[in-house]
């Protein structure tokens, strides 16, 4: 016996296929016309999946996964919604089967040693961090370093490092613009309410001088002067994981000579 859904039945509580379907096009500003083309599928057959007078196959509803770039987490939403299994896995970044990831994002964290870096969920949870991380997170309220902590709160909190970041409304706009682009492709109401707070906060703030650089640096205080890095943001090529799909470790790279000579040594004291 079948242990999938019949085609056809959305699990209650969730959006029609065609209505999540038709969402995420026209969050991607495609007409039908050109999805169509892109999934090699005649429009009218689309409209009738957008409307519901068609019920679209598993390996239709991949295929415009697959075209439309939605994220794994909305893929499997969509096959629920169809009456299909989920396809792709999802587990706990501590469960066995991430085992051999788990070593592979410590190796990638303990690598940028001495310099900072740390591995973040979705919704901007730190999952791990290597030990050069405590200089940047120096001076921060406790209350905010129990595990899980949240990477945006923690850095734009008034117990925070928001008194420590030097250039805080540059900092702002570009987890801002983050923001925009996680919520762009995912739609997650999760990350709309961190994006509303954020601009709320910043329409309390004095404005700030920008600079022209071709980098956002992020510049904090610290026991020798003020610490200048560029980050780097990487994610897990093809994967079949929700979880870790959703992975993203952040890098922090000296951006001048004095924080390349400072941070080697503040991490050395534990600063």
């Amino acid at each position: 016996m079948s242990t999938e859904p019949s085609p056809g039945a959305t699990p209650p509580g969730r959006l029609p296929f065609g209505e999540q379907l038709r969402q995420r096009r026209q969050q991607r500003r495609l007409s039908q016309l050109a999805l169509a083309l892109e999934a090699d599928v005649s429009p009218r057959h689309l409209c009738f999946l957008e409307t519901g007078r068609a019920a679209p196959s598993r390996e239709m509803v991949l295929r415009l996964g697959a075209c439309l770039e939605a994220p794994l987490r909305e893929r499997n939403g969509w096959l629920l919604a169809a009456g299909y299994a989920p396809m792709y896995s999802e587990h706990a970044l501590t469960d066995d089967a991430l085992a051999e990831v788990r070593t592979v994002v410590k190796q990638l964290l303990d690598r940028q040693a001495p310099y900072p870096a740390i591995a973040m969920d979705r919704h901007w949870n730190l999952v791990a961090a290597n030990a050069a991380t405590s200089v940047v997170l120096a001076g921060a309220d406790p209350s905010l370093l129990q595990p899980p902590y949240n990477i945006l709160r923690l850095c734009h909190h008034p117990k925070g490092l928001r008194s420590r970041i030097a250039n805080l409304a540059q900092v702002r706009e570009n987890h801002a613009w983050r923001l925009r682009q996680q919520i762009r492709l995912n739609g997650d109401p999760v990350l709309q309410r961190m994006l509303a707070d954020l601009e709320a906060d910043a329409g309390t703030a004095a404005p700030t001088a920008l600079s022209g650089g071709v980098v956002v640096p992020f510049q904090i205080h610290g026991p020798l002067g003020v610490l200048s890095f560029i980050t780097a943001t990487t994610v897990f090529g093809p994967v079949a994981d929700v979880t870790l799909s959703e992975l993203a470790i952040e890098l922090f790279l000296p951006a001048d000579a004095e924080t390349a000579a400072a941070v080697p040594k503040l991490a050395a004291a534990g600063a």
